[in-house]
């Protein structure tokens, strides 16, 4: 893979950077969505009467 990058014009190396941030960028959106729907599905098992009652008392 580096071989290939050291074939490109130094000029079109900057453009190979920007698109690898953008695939970084959008893979970190996607875990970030994906933690965010785990955490909200989560939260409907601690959102009951019982565990309400229990925790109004500690």
């Amino acid at each position: 893979m580096l071989k290939i990058i050291d074939e490109i014009p130094e000029q079109e190396v900057d453009k190979i950077l920007d698109f690898a941030e953008y695939l970084k960028a959008k893979r970190d959106k996607k875990i970030s969505q994906d933690l965010t729907k785990a955490s909200e599905s989560s939260l409907s098992f601690w959102d009951n009467d019982i565990d309400d009652e229990v925790w109004n008392d500690v």
